[in-house]
């Protein structure tokens, strides 16, 4: 037999081979009920053009999981790293399969994030009990006295409502490639800063613009943060002179405690639906104890995180009405003056190809896709081929992200007694007299789209703007002070400025247009 018949023989093998799985594969899932038929295989995310990774990635985040197909979590909790369930005779599944509370508490991730579109954010009704999944079942039952089983915490005591976990609003996720590109330069900008620093020395950390406060170090090596500002005590925690603080930014979750679209899509799968990734889990392992493996492959988070980090930015919406144009240049002239864009910084650079968005990032904790484990995949943020509107490089080659941040932690409530204040604080560990002591500091609110993203503040329960400025305090009293001040007309015109910061409609390639959606010239006066 020539090379060319055993060539046409092989062929046709295979051929044979392919059509006899497909047929094998469709028969098996009759009657199946799955959101995903056919997930990605490990690899196969290299193999797809971008277009086809992120309409896979969007599949993933609108997917309706089901039990046949892993979802639910029987036998552990919806931390990071699920624990098992305080007491395993009481597994988690019909009728406690779900809980609003402390977890599993939705199908999927575009069942609270669909506001205004898909990839936004939600209202009260999509709130997130942050650090209630530390529960097997939450009960509030007194008769329950097991901790962390269903009414009492790791003290000791009987939680309620209000004191069982942190109530935050669902925010979108618009824009959220540029924000991560944004951390991670910042971040490496005062790791350089802190690597410069010599026994005895004393610098500031300074990133585009924004101060992160001063890092010290004694005669003896050992690292001071105590006059470190705007980052999570995480990033903070130095033990030696050889233990360095990370001075990492983390740009995800309302009060600093995710570094990157990775890590926030793992955790959320496990969290809300109980589907594993094998990356977080284990390959072959079934975790949670509900008859599935490898869940979720590590192409599946990839398509999935890179999906979020090239959903489009937010842009602005300008009335075609002169009178209220004119009250949205005076509303935003005012909004410079009084102070608030001394945090909401109206936007921040991107230099040096920084829009190259990689996945997986430099700074993915264990549990993460790390750098060397898989080659990366690059993605062009500014491409016209990803969906509009995009922001783009300006003639001295700098990508300006108007999101209205600074990337930091503030403090903006009145004390103890202020009802803004959360009761637990994430960033410290679980269980701890920290913990116990609750949260005042929050990140600064991206305030693009928060024209349609309501309701406001982090807690979601102020169904105005005009609320949420003026429940600032701490450091963010100076500003609220200014605005009381200001003529009600002035306040009405900031209002208006805030509402032409909007998501867009899907297809909308102009960052800035009128109500219609067309493109329009808009001058910012200072």
């Amino acid at each position: 037999m020539g090379k060319k018949t055993k060539s046409i023989v092989a062929v046709v093998v295979l051929f044979l081979a392919v059509l006899v799985e497909g047929l094998s594969q469709a028969t098996s899932m009759i009657g199946k009920e799955v959101a995903v038929l056919v997930h990605l295989k490990n690899g196969e995310e290299y193999d797809v053009s971008t277009a086809r990774l992120i309409q896979y990635g969007e599949k993933l985040f609108s997917a309706k999981w089901t039990i046949q197909e892993g979802e639910g979590r029987p036998n552990v909790k919806g931390m990071p790293t699920g624990p098992r369930l305080s007491d395993s005779s009481q597994s988690l599944v019909f009728p406690r399969n779900f809980n609003r509370i402390s977890g599993p508490d939705s199908n999927s991730c575009r069942g609270c994030h669909n506001d205004p579109f898909e990839g936004g954010g939600g209202d009260r009704a999509t709130l997130v009990f942050v650090l209630g999944q530390r529960f097997d079942f939450a009960t509030f039952d007194h008769n329950d006295g097991l901790p962390t089983e269903g009414a009492i915490a790791e003290d000791g005591q009987f939680v309620t409502l209000q004191s069982i976990a942190n109530e935050r609003k669902t925010i979108g996720m618009n824009g959220s490639g540029f924000i991560e590109m944004l951390a991670r330069q910042m971040t490496n900008d005062l790791i350089v800063i802190r690597d410069s620093l010599k026994p005895g020395q004393t610098k500031v950390l300074v990133s585009k613009g924004i101060s992160f406060g001063v890092l010290s170090r004694g005669i003896d090596g050992s690292w001071n943060t105590s006059r470190v500002e705007g980052l999570p005590a995480p990033s903070l925690t130095t033990t030696t002179a050889d233990s360095r603080p990370s001075l990492l930014i983390l740009p995800f979750s309302q009060a600093g405690g995710t570094v990157s679209l990775r890590q926030f899509t793992n955790n959320a799968f496990a969290q809300h639906f109980g589907m594993q990734s094998e990356e977080r889990f284990g390959i072959g392992v079934d975790e949670d104890g509900d008859g599935f493996m490898n869940e979720l492959t590590r192409a599946d988070i990839t398509a999935a995180t890179i999906y979020q980090a090239t959903l489009p930015v937010p842009g602005r919406v300008i009335s075609d009405d002169p009178e209220v144009e004119r009250a949205m240049q005076i509303g935003e002239q005012r909004f410079r003056q009084i102070g608030c864009s001394l945090c909401h910084v109206p936007r921040l650079p991107l230099l040096a190809k920084g829009w190259m968005y990689s996945e997986p990032g430099p700074y993915n904790p264990a549990g993460n896709l790390q750098m060397g484990e898989a080659a990366p995949i690059y993605v062009d943020l500014t491409s016209d081929e990803l969906p509009g509107p995009r922001l783009k490089p300006d003639a001295n080659g700098i990508v300006w992200v108007p999101a209205f941040t600074d990337l930091k932690l503030h403090d903006i409530t009145s004390g103890s007694n202020d009802p803004n204040r959360e009761p637990l604080d994430q960033n410290q560990t679980v269980g701890s007299a920290g913990f116990f002591a609750g949260n005042t500091k929050f990140l600064t609110r991206k305030l693009w789209g928060v024209g349609n993203s309501g309701p406001y503040m982090h807690h979601g329960k102020f169904t105005t703007m005009r609320e949420a400025i003026l429940a600032h305090s701490g450091e963010g009293l100076q500003s609220r002070e200014a605005f009381q001040r200001l003529s009600p007309y002035e306040r009405d015109c900031l209002i208006e400025f805030l509402k032409t910061l909007q998501i867009l409609p899907p297809g909308t390639r102009a960052l800035i247009t009128n109500p219609e959606g067309q493109a329009k010239s808009w001058q910012a006066t200072n």
